[in-house]
């Protein structure tokens, strides 16, 4: 099956003032309940990461779950989950990070990752980075590697994506959009 980023992008909704007025949400919910989209995008995904030289998935709390599950499982790859504050049971490893709308926490367990390891972290969105910069200085605090960061849609004007290069991680999304674009 051929990705086609078009008919990918006709599948995420806009939601104008969503979560506060002036912004426009990028509902994925329409392409996950498209079958045929969640497989362009699945594929799309298991393609570039095949023959990829890493050893762990790590999914993004909470959209980032569904991919990366999918992807774990495609790839035979453990998955690593980092979630919000006080979601995660024994030991865990915190990081702060601000949103577009304030101050958040995102977890790991501990024993997660090792030395060595090697992760491609999944969200479902590059924003101002904040969630994915977190999850990687978690990685690194495990002194474990962030092979790349990836993502079905990049809002490039909210430099995340940037952020995320310019921390030496490399980043890959199926599409874009700009922040007015319906």
């Amino acid at each position: 099956m051929i990705f086609d980023e078009f008919s990918i992008k006709t599948l995420i909704r806009p939601v104008p003032d969503f979560p506060r007025p002036g912004v426009i949400f990028r509902d994925i919910t329409p392409l996950l309940q498209s079958p045929k989209a969640l497989r362009m995008v699945a594929d799309s995904l298991i393609q570039r990461y095949v023959e990829a030289d890493f050893s762990h998935i790590g999914a993004l709390d909470a959209r980032g779950f569904l991919l990366g599950s999918i992807l774990a499982y495609e790839l035979n790859k453990p998955l690593v989950l980092f979630r919000k504050q006080g979601k995660l049971p024994a030991d865990v490893l915190s990081q702060t990070y601000c949103t577009e709308y304030g101050e958040a926490q995102l977890e790991i367990q501990a024993d997660s990752l090792c030395e060595g390891d090697s992760v491609v972290l999944f969200d479902d969105l590059i924003a101002t980075g904040g969630t994915l910069i977190a999850a990687a200085q978690l990685v690194r605090r495990m002194r474990a590697t962030v092979h790349e960061a990836a993502a079905i849609i990049d809002l490039p004007e909210l430099g995340g994506s940037r952020k995320l290069q310019d921390m030496d991680i490399p980043t890959f999304t199926l599409t874009a959009f700009s922040l007015n674009e319906r």
